[in-house]
């Protein structure tokens, strides 16, 4: 019993991640203004938990029970752009390097440790 129950819930879950993720989300509907046609392209994550159990029953009654859940993230990675015959593809950077976020702290960084580390005043003073 437990098996097909299992089953069930996998097969209601997939149906249900299946109806939101498709290809037109990865490349998206080409929107065209004048000559230049842009095709937006997008970064599909999913996440998927099932499961379930069966329960002692005194009754001799078989009892389970189970769930499952998903989860998906859509991120805008680039366009590709078409214009003239040309196609280019053209970046979307919505998050900093891990580089860049250390090089735009820095001046921060710097002011936290002058307040941690006081400058010493001179003997001659």
């Amino acid at each position: 019993m437990a098996e097909n129950s299992i089953k069930a819930i996998m097969d209601t879950t997939m149906d249900k991640l299946r109806a939101m993720v498709d290809a037109n989300i990865i490349t998206g509907t080409p929107i065209e203004m004048g000559s230049i046609t842009l095709i937006p392209v997008s970064k599909v994550a999913f996440g998927l938990a099932t499961g379930g159990s069966d329960f002692p029953s005194k009754s001799g009654a078989e009892l389970f029970g189970g769930g499952g859940g998903a989860g998906v993230t859509v991120s805008p990675v680039a366009f590709i752009v078409i214009s003239d015959g040309n196609v280019k593809m053209l970046p979307v950077y919505n998050e900093l390097t891990t580089v860049e976020k250390a090089v735009s702290m820095a001046p921060e960084i710097i002011e936290k440790a002058k307040e941690l580390f006081p400058k010493k005043e001179s003997a001659n003073q």
